[in-house]
């Protein structure tokens, strides 16, 4: 028994050179596969199929252990950084400190690995869209059986409702409509004819395939299966999703580079030290003390936590506005974002087709619905009204069947019209249906008094060259103005609306369509024009994205005039934007490639290579998407978002982020939002380590000065965590900053440690260096203990920390913007803690402090004064040069922000 290979995926003609299904007629297909048309396979046929070729799954990628999913968290230098610092802690017997850094290194390994699992579960859903049950013709015989079961020349029925399991070539089709968004990305439903296409018609145009994954929305058909399981269109998008593994952040690879430099440098200067200490006749145990006290010292504990605590307000942030973070380092990314790919269906629009203007009488109606209706306008909407195949859901309100049917309804229904009543008063006897050869459709209707009335609806150009005469205003007949009428059509297209010609016929009998043909000599009604509307906040979205140096590329399913039309309404440019269709796109060299604004018909596979493109070249970049054909570039983009309310499964667990609402506005706000995260973070930043570099720096200054250390290990320790927790948290709940959205993007090459943000640290660390140097020196000098001049120095760090806590609110104003109850609240609790390490015995026993004279206050205040006005005066000096990590130059505030340089290649 000869078994036929499976089809290849993609459409690609197979190793024997035979064209691609979609190429070959029924009658070419079945001999190919060695079955029958009428009966199909026998069940012995289908096993051993089955067993040659596989059954109709999608392969699943070998799995990773749990437990190597859990240790691979650990591969990261801010890890390594903080198990350095947890065993520092545990050499110098503090057992409370060196736990709680352990417990935050396995806290972020146990969220790590359940953030990855839950983005495992992509290839999962998307198997699962191949398991439900099919209707089979196996030796003669209709029966049921798993999808699974399916085998390559089996012959299957499809009826409305049914989840097509497999690519299968059709044999024939009577008013077939397959819904086919979750694949390619177009709205409408597909009408489905059998026939041979060319080699090179693209995906969404293949009208005589049924594609797995997709769902039958209106008639039947028989389908021999061509393709199964990895070898159909779906198994491609599975093995897109295989290869493309989930990308890094922008955050999370600058962190790396921070720590590994961190690491570096931390260990250089300990093992500095400790040479230096033991060329100056210092005992090795005491240097190894020293070393490990500025180790401890100059590790920043609390950026991690830190970190963690402004990713998670973010999100909370970004919940309440409807957007659902699903990895905490995606927050962050969005702010950074200069590319964001948007679906348009759903997204920028509102995924709900709406007619807008109606032709009829030689005058153009705005359509709004309860005018008094002219005898050609009545006639023109009760046409999309009779013929028409949507159901009203409860008589009046909504409708269920096609967007496009739905719409007409929605038209007659809110001018006026009596849906349920006029269709009940001439109900139908007849009915051409709607098939893409011909573009048009109609229907015959018998009215009360036993005449039969006729009613069509299709493409304008179809429609007028059956047309001899036209309706007047007043519905007297008059000759047909061609022209004139084609023009106007015309006009409405290039608007982006879709437009539909109605006309009425006199039926000569009930069998009005003899072998299918449709009617002539028909008198125009009018047109109807309709169009998914713009969601309302959507264009300022836009715009606002646009001034935030955010280029905005828009992907769809429609077609490229259309997609154009909507890309000037939203204005994604400011001149005439540039439109690629798939077609053109597979030829067009990847320089010019990325710097078109409109993609019409696109493929998973074109999706995936603009998205790689546009992160080649430098960029961040977003993509937002709802079906299966998006999952692949959902999972490569940096940042991945879905929509919540039609988005597929597959889209949501591949994507980052998922939307609630659906609505571009969102991604918008989540992107202000990740720019706030991505300043708390600075923020943190540029207030802690001032003091882990001082810290040290005291250290080594003592060991070279050959004078004892100022400061212990354990009052370090107390330093790092407390100010850590109570003051550096604060920064976290900092409100966004006035004219966040007004900044271009970060570089995307831009490092965590800016030169603005390394100048502030290194002032603030030598103000810190030399003022508790100079008091602990003094100290000595003026007969107080060790004791107390290390109690004056641990205090000179922590209530420096306060005055500069002030000065980090913002980076560059002098105001912050809005109120922060967290700092005021932390900075109360750090100022009762610190009065307690000086004056209550136990904490004197166990941090080797004592209590210190109102003159050393004196000291300690003006030191802290001095810290923040030193902070002050720096933004003063370089506010002309500091504008923020990516803020607009003086000549670039107010105007509109073309897309970056980098996005446009």
């Amino acid at each position: 028994m000869r078994v036929p290979a499976p089809a290849r995926p993609g459409g690609q003609a197979d190793t024997a050179g035979r064209a691609p299904a979609h190429a070959l007629d029924a009658a070419e297909t079945i001999t190919l596969l060695g079955t029958d048309g009428r009966t199909g396979l026998t069940e012995a046929e289908a096993a051993a199929r089955n067993v040659h070729n596989g059954l109709n799954v999608l392969p699943a990628g070998r799995p990773t252990s749990a437990l190597g999913r859990f240790f691979r968290q650990f591969e990261d230098p801010l890890v390594y950084v903080l198990l350095a610092s947890a065993a520092v802690t545990l050499s110098l017997g503090q057992l409370v400190d060196s736990s709680v850094i352990f417990a935050v290194v396995l806290l972020n390994a146990v969220v790590g690995l359940l953030q990855e699992s839950r983005a495992e579960h992509a290839l999962a859903a998307l198997a699962g869209m191949v398991t439900t049950e099919v209707r089979v013709v196996r030796g003669g015989a209709p029966i049921r059986l798993s999808a699974e079961q399916l085998a390559t020349g089996d012959l299957v029925r499809l009826r409305a409702g049914d989840k097509v399991a497999a690519d299968s070539l059709l044999i024939s089709a009577h008013t077939l409509q397959i819904d086919e968004s979750a694949l390619t990305g177009e709205a409408a439903p597909v009408t489905k004819v059998p026939g041979a296409l060319p080699r090179a018609t693209a995906l969404a145009d293949r009208r005589n395939i049924a594609h797995a994954g997709t769902v039958v929305t209106r008639g039947e058909g028989t389908a021999v299966v061509v393709a199964i399981g990895a070898a159909t269109e779906l198994g491609l998008i599975n093995q897109l999703m295989t290869a493309t593994g989930v990308p890094t952040t922008p955050l999370t690879r600058k962190l790396a580079g921070f720590s590994r430099r961190l690491s570096i440098g931390i260990v250089a200067l300990a093992v500095v030290l400790f040479l230096v200490g033991l060329l100056r006749g210092y005992r090795a145990g005491e240097m190894f003390t020293a070393a490990v006290t500025m180790a401890v010292g100059a590790i920043p504990e609390g950026l991690p936590a830190a970190v963690s605590i402004v990713l998670a307000i973010g999100v909370v942030r970004m919940a309440r506005r409807g957007a659902i973070v699903r990895r905490l380092p995606s927050v962050e990314t969005l702010g950074s974002t200069t590319v964001v790919c948007t679906d348009k269906t759903g997204t920028l629009t509102t995924n709900r087709m709406t007619v807008t203007t109606v032709f009829a009488g030689d005058r153009t109606h705005e359509w709004t619905g309860g005018a008094p209706l002219p005898p050609a306008l009545r006639e023109c909407l009760l046409t999309g009204v009779l013929c028409n195949d949507a159901q009203p859901a409860d008589g009046t309100a909504t409708a269920i069947g096609d967007p496009t049917e739905t719409a007409l309804l929605t038209a007659g229904r809110e001018a006026g019209l009596d849906v349920g009543a006029e269709r009940s008063a001439r109900p139908r006897v007849d009915v051409l249906p709607f098939e893409s050869g011909r573009n048009l459709m109609a229907t015959v209707h018998r009215t009360a008094d036993g005449r039969l009335s006729g009613y069509l609806k299709g493409a304008p150009e179809k429609v007028l060259a059956l047309c001899h005469d036209q309706l007047r205003e007043d519905g007297a007949v008059e000759p047909l103005q061609r022209e004139s009428q084609r023009a106007t059509a015309e006009v409405l297209a290039r608007r982006g609306l879709r437009v539909l010609a109605f006309a009425t016929f006199t039926p000569v009998g009930e069998d009005a369509f003899p072998a299918g043909a449709p009617p002539a000599e028909l008198t125009l009604a009018g047109f109807q024009a309709m169009h998914d509307p713009p969601r309302p906040a959507a264009v300022a979205a836009v715009a606002a994205c646009r001034r935030a140096g955010i280029a905005v590329k828009m992907i769809t399913g429609d077609h490229g005039e259309t997609a154009r039309a909507i890309a000037r309404n939203f204005a994604l440019t400011d001149g005439e934007p540039v439109v690629l269709t798939g077609a053109e796109i597979a030829v067009t060299p990847d320089e010019t490639l990325a710097g078109v604004d409109v993609f019409a018909r696109v493929s998973p596979q074109q999706k995936l290579r603009l998205v790689t493109l546009l992160q080649e070249r430098g960029n961040v970049v977003a993509m937002t998407g709802d079906g299966v054909n998006d999952a692949p570039a959902l999972r490569k983009a940096d940042i991945g978002v879905a929509m919540g309310r039609s988005g597929t499964e597959v889209a949501k667990e591949a994507a980052d982020m998922v939307l609630a609402d659906d609505d571009f506005a969102t991604v918008e706000a989540a992107v202000e939002e990740g720019r706030a995260v991505f300043d708390n973070i600075r923020k943190f930043m540029a207030w802690t380590l001032p003091t882990n570099i001082a810290e040290g720096l005291v250290i080594l200054v003592a060991i070279v000065l050959g004078v004892q250390l100022p400061m212990l290990p354990v009052q370090v320790l107390w330093i790092n965590m407390t100010t850590a927790v109570f003051l550096g948290l604060a920064l976290a709940f900092e409100p966004k900053e006035a004219g966040i959205m007004a900044r271009r993007p970060r570089p995307p090459g831009q490092a965590l440690m800016t030169a603005d943000l390394l100048r502030r640290i290194t002032l603030v660390s030598v103000i810190l260096v030399a003022g508790s140097f100079a008091v602990f020196t003094w100290q000595l000098r003026t007969g107080a203990s060790v004791t107390e001049a290390r109690s004056i120095t641990v205090t000179v760090f922590v209530f420096a920390q306060i005055a500069y806590l002030f000065s980090c609110r913002s980076l560059d104003r002098f105001r912050p913007t809005g109120w922060n109850p967290w700092v005021f609240g932390g900075v109360a609790v750090m100022i009762a803690l610190q009065v307690s390490i000086l004056y209550f015995p136990l904490m004197n026993e166990l941090f080797h402090t004592g209590p210190l004279t109102i003159g050393s206050w004196l000291l300690v205040l003006g030191l802290a004064v001095t810290t923040f006005l030193a902070a002050e005066l720096d933004k003063f000096l370089w506010r002309p040069r500091r504008r923020g990590p990516g803020s607009p130059s003086p000549s670039e505030k107010g105007t509109s922000a073309p897309a970056p340089a980098a996005t446009t290649g």
